[in-house]
């Protein structure tokens, strides 16, 4: 279900609850769909909800688990060559059937949750550098999902109303 951000609070729980519920939109708008209409895309683009969903997921473990924390990549991702295969994420989703889809989103959201969890504060640097040398803090990876999340959920309103006709949030 999701939850309207609180309006006042401490910073950490207004930027948690602003990601959760742009990552709540973003599986309402997988929900009750077949496989076949997650891996339907709106032409021009090849852009589907299931390839949404798959590199969410995978967006989820490389900025909290994998860059943030220095924890090892979950193996599913772990043995991608992205170099050759940047689309991987997009590309192998409709493979894929949607519950697992929406189930591994949902998992790497709870393993972000608990990456937070654990630390102290949004002040916090990255384990790892960002390609240009800079660490990033917690602050950062939190706004940066919300960004990313939000802009993916845009796209999935635009997808879900091509596949079935389904309007609003």
């Amino acid at each position: 279900m999701r939850t309207d951000p609180p309006s006042c609070g401490a910073e950490q729980l207004q930027l948690t609850s602003f990601l959760d519920y742009q990552r709540e939109t973003l599986l309402r708008k997988a929900e009750g769909l077949t496989d076949e209409q997650l891996a339907q895309p709106l032409p021009p683009s090849t852009l589907t909800l299931g390839g949404l969903l798959n590199h969410l997921a995978y967006v989820e473990d490389t900025w909290f688990r994998v860059r943030f924390a220095g924890l090892s990549d979950d193996p599913l991702w772990g043995a991608v060559d992205w170099a050759a295969d940047p689309d991987f994420d997009f590309r192998t989703a409709g493979d894929v059937p949607g519950d697992e889809l929406r189930r591994r989103y949902a998992e790497a959201c709870a393993r972000s949750r608990q990456v937070v969890a654990r630390t102290d504060t949004l002040d916090q640097r990255s384990a790892q550098a960002r390609a240009n040398g800079r660490y990033f803090d917690l602050r950062w990876v939190l706004l940066h999902m919300i960004e990313e999340t939000a802009r993916h959920a845009g796209h999935a309103d635009l997808l879900r109303e091509a596949v079935d006709g389904t309007v609003g949030d």
